[in-house]
């Protein structure tokens, strides 16, 4: 059917039984009856209205509740009496709906102050449902009383229920701003809301204020309500998503469960993250289970179990760890990974005036106030009118007691009541009720004490009528919001308590270096690509030529590889041979014992399997004036800046575009401007300007930085720095110390000059380092065995000597790798426990 076709509708339209056709257009039908649909489901079931915070489903539910009695302390119904009674009367779509809503209102888990006191199961935070209606029980709570306060003294419209047979209210009266208090949640046409819960004194305080000074903004009234303040708990990370929520009405919140670190009291013990608080709205079952999944997928490490220990006492979630782990990378996971942390978007929409809008902080109580003002002006002039009644009543009864001898010959006289309120109205002036009250009037008032009682009360009534008439006129709005004013702190007096929900200033505030405290540690990387870190106080002194100390189990065909100093808040780029870059915090390598045989370091970068790490960069921030000097085993160097390495992709970057048959055997961080010294297997060197290597992106090959023989690779490249010196080391444990000073420097390209004679006693030269007097040495083979040596107790010599004996090796040992440690003040005595 097109748009232009029409329908045609056969209607009665003269009431005589004959039918007529109106044409009508399909578009035009389609887009009336939309709207109205639209406007039904936004009015009459999903927005709550800004004055009582309520949708139409949860105020019927309360109203039905108070014509059925079940006040605070009043005994307990079964809910699906209440739920057929709101069914039947107020809203009919459905019994479950109804239930459901009453069940959220008793959660003291959904609602930050519950409206609805239950008796039986109603739910847990694990995700139980509630019993059956047929087995819960209910009645208001007293805050929810103070939502109907009044509600019999005119002070809010009623309309027809769904089939005109009763009326029930728009609106309830709400002492206080229910729609901040406990927050809402619906989904409409085109539309929803998500208003957050607040703590009840904050808000109150914020409503007062706005009272004392009607000037006051959005940030003005910010001082005084903080934050949204959940259920749950929990903690709010950053300032800015509250800020946006409140001054546009929209804003992302970021909420965290509150966790912590619960170190082992015993050697048997292992260390606990417990979790005592969770986000709002989730869901504590399916949180475990998330948790569960993701230690199978190897997702999170380090996570030995999981039990839940809450009670009635609170909330106690226990995640115990394995030895190894380290309880702050596994806690930033759980943050990152599951519903430990939430975003909550909060959306501010309400209906206003029957109009749906998106309100700022300001905008909510200042309608909240507004309404609070209408009832109580209503409330005053329904309490004057019936003052003003009983006053009339009053004073026609003063009449009768002041003439008491002739109303009673007027009574006794007449033929009928009828004929004696006829005569009593013409003789004293009196009106209807007047004379009904005198009729009815027991012989007991014309007593000496019932007289002055009488009196008595028309001087109250009167005192009453006064004390109203100035808040009944329109003009002292300001005295009325004064008499709100007082109501509301009598509210927060008896009713508020302490925030639940932490704040957290800034997000950045809180981190997981913070948790972390900064520690000088060593690293190792085995041959097949095993990692861990331990502190560099685990190494004891020795000197040259010492056994050393057991410093890695590794398997047969197994050796250490890489060795290097970092502290636990650096970076790591690690280069692999294949000349792609990956970013990693110290932190995140997982802390084991000397003895242990490390975490595999695939399962913390995501390099391919026969990739190998084979240097790597330490740095706490990425400079733009500083650089990566690369080099490979073909002699080729490369200078990249350091900024280009500041956002890698998990998969890793290209750092350097390696040729066929080459590898990248070295890479440091520079100045751009120092010295580069390279050696090779062959026990030469070659010293030229790192200014010769000009700077270069990421993909690029770099230039030829030494000259090789056929079948000769570079084994070090060391950048110069201050005054220093050199030490060499052979693949059999042999080495010196020489000055920077005895290698000429030449150009990029060169062939080099002797750096260290090597013969078969030697072996190959296998490491170069740069060193200071200060500086440790660190010396691991590759079955495992460590040596940490003091660099002034190794003799310098000349650059042509073979050197002295540095380690003494077992057979078929040979040194894999060589770092030192730089100015480490504190002597270590002994083999310290790494555990």
């Amino acid at each position: 059917m097109s748009d232009k076709e029409t329908l045609d509708l056969p209607l009665n339209g003269n009431g005589n039984g004959e039918s007529r056709i109106i044409p009508v257009n399909v578009e035009d039908e389609m887009k009336s009856s939309y709207i109205n649909y639209s406007m039904s489901v936004i009015v009459s079931r999903a927005l709550p209205d800004v004055r009582d915070g309520l949708k139409p489903v949860h105020r019927r539910i309360l109203y039905g509740m108070m014509e059925l009695g079940l006040g605070a302390g009043r005994p307990y119904k079964k809910c699906a009496r209440i739920v057929g009674d709101v069914m039947g009367k107020y809203h009919p779509h459905g019994d479950q709906a109804i239930y459901d809503t009453l069940v959220r209102m008793v959660q003291d888990f959904s609602l930050r102050y519950p409206l609805v006191d239950g008796q039986g199961n109603f739910g847990s935070v694990d995700g139980d449902g509630a019993a059956a209606m047929r087995y819960t029980e209910a009645r208001m709570n007293r805050i929810a009383e103070e939502m109907l306060a009044d509600i019999e003294k005119d002070t809010v419209n009623f309309v027809p229920n769904y089939d005109d047979s009763i009326q029930i209210p728009s609106v309830l009266p709400a002492r206080f701003p229910n729609l901040l208090v406990n927050g809402s949640d619906g989904i409409a046409v085109g539309m929803a809301t998500r208003i957050p819960p607040h703590n009840l004194g904050e808000v109150i305080d914020a409503c007062v204020a706005l009272i004392d000074d009607e000037s006051l903004t959005t940030n003005d009234l910010t001082k005084f309500v903080l934050a949204p303040d959940f259920p749950t708990g929990g903690i709010i990370f950053g300032r800015q998503g509250i800020y946006d929520a409140y001054n546009t009405g929209r804003g992302r919140i970021i909420v965290r469960a509150k966790a912590n670190i619960e170190q082992p009291e015993k050697a048997n013990q292992r260390t606990k993250i417990v979790v005592t608080e969770i986000p709002y709205q989730v869901n504590k079952t399916r949180l475990i289970e998330r948790i569960v999944e993701l230690v199978n997928d190897k997702k999170i490490e380090g996570i030995a179990d999981i039990r839940d220990e809450s009670d009635r006492e609170g909330m106690r979630l226990v995640i115990e760890l394995k030895r190894e782990a380290v309880p702050e990378v596994v806690m930033a996971s759980l943050y990152k990974h599951t519903p430990m942390q939430e975003s909550f978007g909060v959306i501010m929409l309400a209906l206003v005036h029957g109009v749906p809008r998106v309100l700022k902080l300001r905008d909510i109580i200042a309608e909240f106030l507004e309404h609070r003002n209408e009832v109580t002006l209503r409330r005053v002039r329904f309490e004057l009118e019936e003052a003003r009644n009983r006053l009339h009543i009053l004073e026609g009864l003063q009449i009768a007691v002041d003439h008491i001898d002739e109303v009673i010959n007027i009574i006794r006289a007449a033929s009928s009541p009828e004929t004696a309120a006829a005569e009593l109205r013409a003789t004293f002036g009196l009106s209807e009720k007047q004379t009904k009250a005198i009729l009815d009037m027991r012989l007991a008032r014309l007593t000496g004490l019932e007289r002055q009682k009488l009196l008595d009360e028309i001087r109250e009534v009167k005192a009453r009528i006064a004390e109203l008439e100035p808040l009944a006129r329109d003009e002292n709005r300001r005295l009325r919001l004064e008499f709100v004013r007082k109501e509301l702190l009598e509210l927060r007096e008896k009713y508020g308590d302490k925030r639940r929900t932490e704040i957290v200033d800034d997000e950045a505030e809180v981190t997981i270096e913070d948790m972390i405290a900064p520690e000088e540690m060593v690293v190792t990387i085995s041959h097949s690509g095993y990692i861990k870190r331990f502190p560099v106080s685990g190494f004891r002194k020795q000197g040259r030529g010492g056994r050393g100390s057991q410093g890695a189990t590794t398997k047969e065909d197994d050796w250490v590889e890489q060795l290097f100093i970092a502290s636990t808040h650096d970076y790591i780029l690690f280069f692999t041979d294949r000349g792609k870059c990956y970013w990693l915090k110290v932190y995140q390598i997982p802390q084991m014992g000397r003895g242990t045989r490390g975490k595999a370091l695939v399962n913390l970068i995501e390099r391919s399997a026969d990739e190998k790490v084979r240097a790597y960069v330490t740095v706490s921030e990425f400079a733009e004036d500083r650089y990566v000097l690369m080099c490979t085993k073909r002699g080729t160097v490369k200078k990249t800046s350091l900024s280009d390495f500041s956002n890698p992709r998990s998969t890793g970057i290209i750092a350097i575009n390696i040729a066929e048959g080459d590898e990248l055997l070295g890479a440091q961080l520079t100045d751009g401007d120092g010295e580069v010294i390279i050696g090779t297997a062959e026990g030469k060197a070659v010293r030229f300007s790192e200014t010769d290597v000009r700077a270069m992106g990421r993909s690029a090959t770099g230039v030829r930085g030494v000259l090789l023989k056929p079948g000769v690779d570079a084994v070090g490249m060391i950048v110069v720095r201050g005054d220093s010196s050199i030490v060499t080391v052979t693949e059999k444990g042999y080495g010196k110390r020489s000055d920077v000073s005895d290698y000429r420097l030449t150009k990029r390209g060169a062939g080099g000059v002797l750096a260290l004679k090597t013969t078969d006693k030697t072996g190959r030269m296998l490491a170069m380092k740069e060193v200071a007097e200060s500086d440790d040495l660190i010396i691991v083979t590759e079955q495992g065995v460590v040596i940490r040596q003091s660099v002034n107790t190794i003799r310098s010599m000349g650059r042509v000597t073979q050197g002295v004996r540095l380690i003494k090796l077992d057979e078929g040992d040979r040194v894999a790798d060589v770092a030192k440690v730089v100015n480490e003040d504190e002597e270590v005595e002994g083999d310290l426990p790494l555990e």
